[in-house]
């Protein structure tokens, strides 16, 4: 009877090197995933990082605003009442316009609505942006220096009362407005701002800090 050839099985020496490879393989594949996953967590940290400094920044500029018109909220109501002007526009005004109390005009000289000076014991000169034909320019001119915030409040509503030099009844819109939403077109109308979007800046401020309640 014939002897049954025995199938020469695989090289031991080859199943070796298979699973060396596999091992490799496998480790690479680890190593690779190991790095993506650590990139993929530190982006995501700073990501977040980024987000709570950003949120932090945030949450401080709101307690610094509101802040500022704690400050100047009763000033104004005080000094309104007497002028047939709105607190919660003059709040907002101020607001637009000194940044928060942050200006160099507001901080330095008190002067919380960019009003000019023409008396250099009692004014300073310095840049600020106007809106001419369409685009913002950057000039120099001299403004006026108050010694309080209230002396400023006072001189804003008596603008308005007396009107300008070369028109006494410029404001009469304004003053014969009833609403915060009338009197912020009313600005606009009678020439106050030369910014076409002033009326909505100020809607939008009275609005977010709930500055009608000042006009009670």
């Amino acid at each position: 009877m014939a002897k049954k050839r025995r199938k020469k099985g695989i090289p031991k020496s080859i199943k070796i090197i298979v699973r060396t490879f596999i091992i490799l393989f496998v480790l690479l594949v680890a190593f690779v995933a190991f790095r993506y996953y650590r990139r993929y967590a530190v982006q995501s940290e700073q990501i977040r990082q980024e987000q709570l400094q950003r949120k932090q920044e945030q949450e401080k500029l709101m307690r610094e605003r509101r802040a500022f018109i704690k400050k100047i909220g009763p000033i104004a109501q005080e000094v309104d009442k007497s002028f047939d002007l709105l607190p919660s526009i003059t709040i907002a005004q101020a607001c637009l316009e000194s940044n928060y109390g942050q200006s160099d005009l507001s901080q330095k000289y008190n002067n919380l609505f960019g009003v000019k000076g023409t008396n250099p014991n009692t004014s300073a000169i310095l840049s600020t942006k106007e809106y001419v034909k369409g685009k913002w320019i950057t000039v120099k001119a001299r403004f006026q220096i108050y010694d309080s915030y209230e002396a400023s409040i006072r001189a804003h509503a008596r603008l308005f009362q007396n009107g300008t030099s070369w028109n006494h009844h410029q404001y009469q819109h304004v003053l014969k407005a009833k609403d915060y939403r009338a009197q912020a077109k009313a600005l606009v109308k009678d020439g106050y701002a030369t910014d076409p979007n002033y009326a909505d800046k100020l809607i939008n401020l009275i609005e977010q800090f709930n500055l009608e309640k000042y006009d009670q």
